[in-house]
């Protein structure tokens, strides 16, 4: 049995939560393993019946790739107004007289993928990966951004492999720390 809308505290935030979810093509399965929560918990989450502890809010937040002002509301949704949390706040203003040390969670699984989507900001580029999972669907499978620089050096280096690859039995695996630069005319 469903809760009087007037019992349910947090419906705005859920409903937002569940329209990120529902447009990312993510299950409640996946969500919740993502960012380690129990998948009970994430649909009382998106009933509006829970509000989601603030570690909580900022990994789904993450997950779904939220920033700035977006990202802010769904906190104060949460009834989080104090402090907005630092990795909240605009880029420009984390980035004005500070350093910035990022600690990510690193899974080493290859993810085949056959659609890629490349935005760009004054930041620099981001690639999305999905992957096709029925007619005009498709499910993300990884984001990874990066410096103007660092894409550069990636398309060097992809160039580099796939020419050694077309000319060799085999997989081409180059050094992970390799600079293109530092390659001689093989």
């Amino acid at each position: 049995m469903r809760e009087p809308a007037d019992n349910i505290p947090f419906k705005p935030l859920g409903v937002h939560l569940k329209y990120l979810r529902e447009q990312a093509h993510q299950s409640l399965s996946e969500v919740s393993g993502a960012v380690e929560i129990d998948e009970v918990a994430l649909a009382r989450i998106e009933d509006g019946l829970e509000r989601p502890a603030e570690e909580v809010l900022l990994l789904l937040i993450s997950y779904f790739g939220m920033k700035d002002q977006e990202a802010v509301q769904l906190w104060e949704l949460a009834g989080y107004n104090g402090d907005v949390p630092e990795q909240l706040r605009p880029t420009d203003e984390l980035i004005a007289g500070k350093n910035i040390v990022m600690l990510l969670a690193m899974d080493m699984r290859t993810v085949y993928t056959d659609n890629l989507e490349v935005t760009t900001n004054n930041a620099g580029v981001t690639l999305n990966f999905a992957q096709t999972t029925g007619p005009d669907k498709t499910s993300p499978v990884a984001r990874l951004g990066m410096s103007y620089e660092q894409a550069n050096a990636v398309i060097k280096t992809l160039q580099q492999a796939l020419l050694r690859a077309k000319y060799q039995d085999g997989p081409s695996l180059l050094p992970p720390n390799i600079s293109p630069d530092s390659q001689g005319d093989a």
